[in-house]
């Protein structure tokens, strides 16, 4: 399975951004699709998850503000990201699993940067 991740960029605090990711290769083995973050210095945390059947899960510092989709008809999972903060500052990674933890395969990660 090959993840490619898009959509990262600057954002003002208060503003939004909408994350993309596609996959590709075996995709009838994935069942969760997500993603994680990792703020320099601090280790990965997850970010939100979405199962094959849209079951959906959030960390709970993105609660209400971020949007987790799929479509598995295309293979693409997005993530709406509203009402960003500076702590949102973060390499994201999409990540996709066999099970409901989407970490068996990853994409490269997107910079999003919230200035202040």
């Amino acid at each position: 399975v090959q993840l490619q991740a898009s959509g990262g960029g600057l954002v003002q605090a208060g503003g939004s951004l909408r994350l993309s990711c596609a996959a590709s290769g075996n995709i009838f083995s994935i069942n969760a699709m997500g993603w994680y973050r990792q703020a320099r210095g601090k280790q990965r945390e997850f970010v939100a998850r979405i199962t094959r059947d849209y079951i959906t899960d959030y960390a709970d510092s993105v609660k209400g503000r971020f949007a987790i989709s799929r479509d598995n008809a295309k293979s693409t999972m997005s993530l709406q990201m509203n009402r960003l903060k500076p702590e949102d500052t973060a390499v994201y990674y999409c990540g996709a699993g066999r099970s409901i933890t989407p970490a068996d395969y990853w994409g490269q990660g997107t910079l999003v940067t919230v200035s202040s």
